[in-house]
Order: C-alpha cells, then sequence, then structure tokens
C-alpha cells in the first residue's frame, strides 16, 4: 500500500475513528469477546469442580447447619467439640504432620541426588515413571501389601522373626494402629514430593552457582546464602500440599484399621454406616465441615507460598 492509499484511508475515517486511534485504542467491534474453542474446553473441568468440590461442600455445609426438617441447627456443629471427636482430629492432624514432613524430607534428598544425573537419562526417566505410579499407588492394594509383607503373619516379619528373634510386634499389632498408618502413608507420599519439588529444584540457575564461586564461595555457603533460602517457599508449600493428602486420605486407613474410628475421615465412615449413632444422623457432615475448613487453611496458606516461591522461578 503506497503512500497515497494511506492519505486517502485517513481522510475517510470518521472522526470517531480518528478519536480512538489517536487515544491508541481499540474500536468497539475489535473489542468484543469472542468464544473460543479453547474457552468450551473448559466445560469438562467446570463440571469436574461443580461436581466433585462445590456440590460436596454444600452438601456438607447442609446436613452440618440443618436438620432432618430443615430447621437450622447448631448441634451437629457442637457434636465437634465432644472429646471423642476432637481426639480423632488430633490423630489426624499429628499423622498428617509427621507424613508431610518426613515424605517432604525424604523427597527433597532424592530430588538432590536427582541434580548428579543427567535429566534425558535413563535413571532420570524411571524415578520420574515411578514416583508417577508410587503416588497414586494407595487404597486397599497399599494395605494389602502391607499386610502382606509387614503383617502379623506378613514375609518380612516371620523372616525377622524366624531368623534374627526380632519381633517386631512385642508390644502390640501396631501396623492396624493410627502409627502403623505412617509407613503406609509415606510411600505415596514420598513419590509425590519428589513430582512436585524436582522442578523448583531444577530451576535453580547454575549462572548463580558460578556467582558464588567466583566471589570465593563454597557450595556449602551456596545453599545456605542461595539455595536454600530460594527454595524454602517451593519446599513448604510442597509440605503443605502433602499435609492436604494424607489429611484427606481414606481408602488405605479404611483397610488397615477395622476397630474404631480413630482418625477423622474413619469417624465419618462410622457416622454414616454404624448403628449406634442413631438420632446423629448429620454429625457425618458436621465432620466434613471441620476438615474443608482445614484443607481450606492449608490451602490457603499453599496458595500464598506457591506464589513466592514463584518469583524465583520466572
Amino acid at each position: 500500500m503506497g503512500i497515497g492509499s494511506s492519505v486517502t484511508s485517513a481522510s475517510l475515517a470518521t472522526p470517531a475513528e480518528k478519536g480512538s486511534r489517536a487515544a491508541g485504542t481499540k474500536t468497539p467491534s475489535s473489542s468484543r469477546p469472542r468464544m473460543t474453542w479453547a474457552a468450551i474446553g473448559l466445560v469438562p473441568f467446570a463440571v469436574y469442580v461443580f461436581l466433585f468440590l462445590l456440590l460436596p461442600t454444600v452438601l456438607a455445609l447442609g446436613s452440618a447447619l440443618f436438620a432432618d426438617d430443615g430447621s437450622l441447627t447448631a448441634d451437629n456443629v457442637l457434636a465437634l467439640f465432644d472429646p471423642l471427636v476432637q481426639q480423632t482430629f488430633v490423630n489426624s492432624l499429628w499423622l498428617s504432620a509427621v507424613t508431610a514432613l518426613g515424605g517432604a524430607v525424604i523427597g527433597g534428598l532424592v530430588c538432590y541426588a536427582l541434580l548428579g544425573v543427567r535429566e534425558n537419562g535413563i535413571a532420570r526417566a524411571l524415578v520420574d515413571a515411578a514416583s508417577g505410579v508410587l503416588a497414586q499407588f494407595g487404597g486397599v492394594t497399599l494395605a494389602f501389601t502391607f499386610i502382606a509383607t509387614m503383617g502379623a503373619q506378613g514375609v518380612v516379619t516371620v523372616l525377622m522373626r524366624d531368623t534374627w528373634g526380632i519381633n517386631i510386634y512385642e508390644d502390640g499389632l501396631w501396623l492396624y494402629e493410627v502409627p502403623g498408618l505412617i509407613m503406609p502413608y509415606l510411600y505415596f507420599q514420598v513419590p509425590l514430593m519428589v513430582i512436585t519439588f524436582m522442578p523448583a529444584l531444577a530451576a535453580l540457575k547454575p549462572q548463580w552457582a558460578e556467582a558464588n564461586l567466583t566471589l570465593g564461595g563454597t557450595r556449602w555457603s551456596f545453599w545456605t546464602t542461595i539455595g536454600f533460602p530460594v527454595l524454602l517457599p517451593s519446599f513448604l508449600a510442597c509440605t503443605l500440599l502433602l499435609f492436604a493428602n494424607a489429611f484427606s486420605s481414606f481408602a488405605t486407613a479404611a483397610a488397615l484399621i477395622s476397630q474404631g474410628s480413630q482418625i477423622v475421615t474413619l469417624q465419618i465412615r462410622t457416622a454414616l454406616t454404624s448403628e449406634t449413632l442413631l438420632g446423629r444422623e448429620n454429625l457425618a457432615g458436621a465432620l466434613a465441615l471441620g476438615m474443608i475448613v482445614i484443607v481450606g487453611i492449608v490451602m490457603t496458606a499453599y496458595t500464598v507460598v506457591q506464589r513466592r516461591a514463584a518469583r524465583w522461578q520466572q
């Protein structure tokens, strides 16, 4: 297009168009939002969020705050202050905290060891694949695995007892109690930590280490002054994610602990299925509401910490 045609098009423009061009703004026709196929792709995700997040939250809130006749009541929420119910929350909290911290430390060490492995190597690919599988390996299958190996008549238990005379259950069958859930939970917590923390560790820039060496620093000074401070937000965010994961776990604990309701998720099952809680059918909703509040606080803290961690990964 030549200069003459440009002048002609400019002279034929309306005053409104000239004003919008002078102001550097778009015309109304170009600023209209258009539906794209990418937006339609969000529909399945929106349906998933509604069915598995919003709807259960509304049902838990309704069953906790309303009686069967539809009247508003606080009896179900007040049941959360029962000493037995509070003990189940305490058990769930310390179990989640211990397995989250243990999984974060062990998984962090695994990630650190992977720094010495080629990113496209076989060892790295095997660890990534195993972590992806084992992070989802839970429930009845994981419980059966520990019963077959570490149970009262498990392979490892019998081998240690007959070969070295070591009876790991001399003080009781701890595998079928809350302390016995620590090892099964770590089994999927550690791989989850590897999946979530490895990208942050791999994002450390080599220029930072080179600058540290140029200034006369050592490897220890690099980690204490640069590596650990930079990775701390990501480490805390991953630990909070592991805490929420352990706090909401149910199937593995349900398969191992058949007697009693020692954690919150098992207490919810008892409230829904037991015949001894007649007249308190909405207790399960109150327990679920308590879990939603705790998980909401944890995930809010996770979001705040993750935003800080994302500054160093840009």
